[in-house]
């Protein structure tokens, strides 16, 4: 369900389309349609039996999601009552069709290739965004190499710097975040293992149908059924949670260098406040910090859910769906909140001159090699 209230503050309203109760049947009902197609292309299931599943999709597509949420109740999962429908839909459409729906699945298989569907999608624009940040951190870098400012180590002036590095710091984290999350996104697979993992309900088509079925989605192949080994759902928890840091480090730091008696930068739109008028605040890097602050707790959630028991997991799999979709949103939304920050950020030299005299002893100090470095990190930026 989309978060009309908070999506637009926090930056999810970037992904929540993608992952409401709509996205979600639509993905469950994908799943189900491919599956039936595979089978029957290598054998599994009857052609004529397929298109009649192809028909009873298209009928049931429309249905309530609080009707399939109460119906799910008794089962623990959607799956279970949208496959009642289907096959009684199938079996309207054309007598034996419903033979092809779920052919050698089970209720696993569907939710967590839907769930993989989804993620993919979520994610790919949240890699969008963390590479629109690091555009834009690379854009203030190149234009402010050489601009001296003060570095503050421990909350205190230290030597200077030049606000060139500080966003190029921020370029590098993010890119470096970007495409870890692009390559775990690209490696999830699909699922397919029948009712203990071993394929018996498909054989001797079970691997032939697995294969098939990620070709269809554009999945990666499984090699085997991954049910209860959950390394995958770690690593992606891990890329999401880093990814959330990386908006988080750069969001701080504008909070702080907008502070009144700071000053070095600003938004280009600032945010007011209901009480006092004069303020300007970095409503957008605030934003951002909110929703990097709460992906910790939801990454800690699913690796605590890693040690699934035998070959299927009671609880720790049901855990997962609602996790890992906050944990989407709420990066999506640092992402989307940081870009807004990041992009056009006005940076106030002056500001920074005056604040860098006011450290005894490091005026006559240089930067070292800072501009260097920010050339190094410029030029080495991955695709």
């Amino acid at each position: 369900m989309a978060n009309t209230l908070f999506g637009p503050l926090s930056g999810s309203c970037r992904v929540d389309g993608l992952l409401d109760d709509g996205a979600w049947i639509a993905a469950l009902l994908e799943v189900e349609l491919a599956l039936s197609a595979v089978a029957a292309e290598q054998g599994a299931v009857s052609e004529d039996d397929a298109d009649g599943v192809e028909r009873a999709v298209a009928a049931v597509a429309g249905v309530d999601p609080a009707e399939l949420a109460a119906e799910s109740v008794e089962g623990g999962n959607p799956v279970i009552p949208l496959v009642k429908r289907l096959r009684a839909a199938a079996a309207r459409i054309q007598p034996g069709a419903e033979r092809a729906v779920h052919p050698g699945a089970t209720s696993q298989d569907v939710m967590d290739t839907a769930l993989v569907l989804l993620t993919r999608r979520a994610g790919h624009r949240v890699v969008e965004d963390l590479g629109a940040c690091a555009d834009a951190a690379a854009v203030l870098a190149r234009a402010h190499r050489d601009t001296p400012c003060a570095a503050r180590t421990l909350g205190q002036q230290a030597l200077p710097t030049t606000f060139g590095l500080v966003a190029a710091n921020w370029c590098a984290g993010l890119d470096r975040a970007r495409v870890r999350l692009r390559q775990v996104l690209d490696e999830l697979p699909v699922q397919y293992g029948g009712a203990a993992g071993t394929l018996a309900a498909s054989h001797p088509y079970g691997p032939a149908v697995a294969d098939a079925l990620a070709v269809r989605l554009g999945l990666a192949p499984q090699g085997v059924p991954w049910h209860t080994e959950r390394s995958r759902i770690g690593e992606l928890a891990g890329a999401l949670g880093v990814a959330a840091g990386a908006c988080g480090k750069p969001a701080t730091d504008v909070v702080l260098l907008s502070a009144t008696e700071v000053g070095e930068v600003s938004e280009a739109a600032p945010g007011d406040s209901s009480s006092m008028p004069h303020k300007r605040n970095p409503a957008a890097a605030v934003t951002a910090r909110g929703s990097a602050q709460r992906a910790p707790g939801l990454v800690a959630g699913l690796l605590a859910g890693a040690e699934q028991e035998f070959q299927r997991a009671a609880g720790a799999w049901h855990a997962e769906w609602e996790t890992l979709t906050g944990l989407l949103r709420v990066t999506a939304g640092a992402a989307s909140r940081l870009r807004s920050c990041l992009e056009g950020l006005q940076v106030h030299e002056t500001a920074m001159a005056r604040n860098l005299a006011l450290a005894a002893g490091v005026q006559g100090s240089g930067s070292g090699h800072a501009g260097e470095l920010v050339d190094r990190v410029l030029a080495g930026r991955p695709r």
